[in-house]
């Protein structure tokens, strides 16, 4: 029952979707209104789910029978049903996925005394610093204690670090948010430009900083997720730092080229300062 309809939903947004495609006042309604179906729940997927939450009430009757005289108890207060998770495959965010990886191992190699990160995934920073300490910058508080990861409240337009004192510094994913209001940050054409200026601020001599921006075939904003850079741009935005290694997410593959014919991808960037 549940495929039929994420099948038929699937068919259904893919014919809409190019027919709007062709009208921009209706492109903008169909984004809303997938942004509702998508974020806040709406739409017909519930229905898939009923029919779901059925055949896991039989299951939990049929477990119940085999699970008489075990040592654990099976109350029906204590059920917590879980609909989603059987997956033909292990579910991956490509990305985050190859770009976490990507970064572990410039980390493992340069093994710095310490790291400053700002914005980037909380989760992937907890996991750096339980080789090497991180200092975690960012506007909204990380509301947990772990050895070794440090929270420090400040915005990457305005770093709480004195010029050239920071020698491992990362930002992934960041800059192509701000100045976009996505986050609860202030509104600002200029954010990405001023983002990077003020990561190259407080980049020391001799320092490594980590960077990873969606790229695209021109520069544009897909308001308000995000901003895409071409590579150019992007580099154009650390002037006087050194490109050490580049690497690009098309899909779910990793390579070391810039290929603008495949379109929308992830650049990631290792950057050095004389």
């Amino acid at each position: 029952m549940q495929w039929i309809i994420e099948m038929v939903e699937e068919i259904c947004a893919m014919t809409v979707a190019r027919r709007f495609a062709r009208i921009p006042p209706l492109r903008v309604l169909y984004a809303g209104v997938r942004a509702l179906m998508d974020q806040f729940g709406l739409g017909l997927r519930w229905v898939g789910g009923l029919a779901r939450l059925g055949c896991f009430a039989g299951e939990c009757i049929r477990f119940g029978r085999m699970n008489r005289g075990s040592a654990f108890a099976l109350r029906w207060r204590d059920i917590q049903p879980c609909l989603t998770d059987r997956t033909a495959t292990t579910p991956v965010e490509p990305t985050y996925f190859l770009q976490d990886a990507w970064f572990a191992r410039q980390i493992a190699e340069q093994r710095p005394a310490s790291h400053v990160d700002v914005a980037s995934s909380a989760r992937s920073m907890a996991l750096i610093a339980q080789f090497v300490p991180v200092a975690f910058v960012d506007i909204r508080p990380v509301e947990i204690e772990l050895a070794g990861f440090t929270f420090l409240c400040g915005s990457v337009l305005a770093l709480p670090f004195a010029a050239g004192s920071v020698s491992s510094l990362s930002s992934l994913c960041v800059i192509e948010h701000i100045g976009l209001g996505r986050y609860g940050d202030p509104f600002g054409a200029n954010g990405s430009e001023q983002a990077a200026a003020e990561l190259s601020r407080v980049l020391a001599p001799g320092g490594h900083l980590y960077v990873s921006v969606p790229i695209d075939v021109e520069c544009r904003i897909y308001f308000n997720a995000h901003r895409a850079f071409t590579r150019d741009y992007l580099l154009k935005l650390f002037p006087g730092l050194i490109l050490q290694e580049e690497r690009y997410i098309y899909g779910r593959e990793l390579v070391s080229s810039y290929i603008p014919e495949r379109g929308f991808g992830t650049g990631l960037y290792h950057l050095c300062k004389p």
